[in-house]
């Protein structure tokens, strides 16, 4: 496995110009999705909304079928919504309450995954704690999941740390329990390999924003096949319905696949993006990215422990992500005296974030591990 890094970069333009170290916040802009956008453009222009009829509503069926290979799921499975929590909301809603009222969450996940339920009435949120601040022991879920669970929810990757989840192991805390298993994902998608299987999650999401390279307006809901009739929303529109084209408003049927859950018409200048860094993504394949990124984040995290700084992260590097929390007094003075030397990095209550992709340089992990740490003029 081998990540041409050289050819990776010409596909990047702002490569040329900065250090980009914020994937985890945006997916760097290739050459390729803007192509995909501009052709977008032109049939806007040359046909208007006779497009419709052909090439983009083709692209968005190339688009479910891009994130099932990805997931190692099937078309049927996977369903396209504007954002995590519109896919969550509709997932919410689809669930009986009536006698299982527990929500099972963790203190380290994204808040969004946790603000769906606390407006509900009746639902109890319950947060999982970490006993290190970096990473949940699966025991600690199995303590707080039970009769009166209705979903465990948490993360693939910990937007607060990095840290990797073991899925299958919740998998079966949740299912033993008798409770749905839903994992955002939106952190790992184009970074960590993802295997809906392998997981055995009952529900699934991520999205292009990221390391998927195809920036914001779209997030990816996967559906177990055998979930999706179990599952009735009570928030629905036009593309979720059965025969979505006879416009009848007399009655409403439900598709039976997973785009039962989608809404209304999606942002297709994001679908085109998608299609692009999905090419890219594929082309050079997950396992090759994972074992890049881990290098990158590596010699990142010896560099800045070397000079004394603490990171906030899984103990081991097989649990690690590309995301790289490293603690500081001011972050947010430290990322403007980054970006001042041309280092994209973003910043986290008390730590500079950086997060690493493919198509980065060595080189540039120096360069941004000395800055912080003093080591350079």
């Amino acid at each position: 496995m081998h990540v041409n890094v050289t050819d990776c970069r010409a596909e990047f333009p702002i490569l040329e110009k900065k250090a980009y170290l914020n994937s985890c916040s945006l997916g760097a802009l290739s050459h390729r999705a803007l192509g995909y956008v501009r052709q977008f453009h032109e049939e806007w222009h040359a046909q208007g909304a006779a497009s419709w009829y052909g090439p983009w509503s083709e692209r968005l069926d190339l688009l479910r079928a891009g994130v099932a290979r990805l997931l190692n799921a099937s078309r049927e499975e996977v369903a396209l919504t504007a954002s995590v929590s519109a896919a969550l909301a509709s997932i919410a809603s689809s669930v009986d309450y009536s006698e299982r009222t527990r929500i099972v969450i963790s203190e380290l996940d994204f808040p969004t995954l946790g603000y769906q339920w606390m407006v509900k009435p009746g639902i109890e949120v319950v947060r999982v704690p970490s006993d290190d601040g970096a990473t949940i022991d699966p025991a600690r879920f199995a303590e707080a999941v039970d009769g009166r669970t209705a979903i465990l929810a948490t993360s693939h990757v910990f937007f607060t740390t990095g840290a990797i989840q073991d899925l299958p192991r919740l998998a079966d805390i949740a299912h033993s329990a008798g409770a749905l298993f839903l994992v955002d994902a939106y952190q790992s998608g184009g970074q960590v390999p993802i295997d809906v299987r392998a997981a055995n999650a009952d529900v699934l999401i991520t999205g292009p924003l990221k390391w998927l390279l195809g920036g914001p307006g779209l997030a990816y809901l996967f559906v177990k096949r055998d979930r999706i009739a179990q599952l009735a929303p009570t928030i629905a529109g036009w593309f979720g319905r059965e025969d979505q084209f006879g416009f009848d408003s007399s009655s409403f049927v439900f598709r039976d696949d997973a785009q039962r859950f989608e809404m209304g018409t999606p942002a297709l200048p994001t679908v085109h993006a998608a299609l692009g860094g999905h090419e890219i993504i594929e082309e050079i394949g997950m396992a090759a990215i994972r074992e890049r990124d881990s290098a990158l984040t590596e010699r990142l995290i010896a560099r800045v422990r070397d000079a004394g700084m603490r990171v906030r992260c899984a103990p081991d590097a097989a649990s690690r992500s590309a995301i790289v929390m490293v603690a500081h007094e001011d972050p947010a003075a430290a990322v403007a005296r980054l970006a001042a030397r041309d280092v994209i990095v973003d910043w986290r209550p008390g730590h500079v974030r950086f997060s690493p992709h493919f198509y980065n340089t060595e080189s540039e992990i120096d360069f941004a591990a000395d800055i912080l740490t003093d080591r350079t003029s």
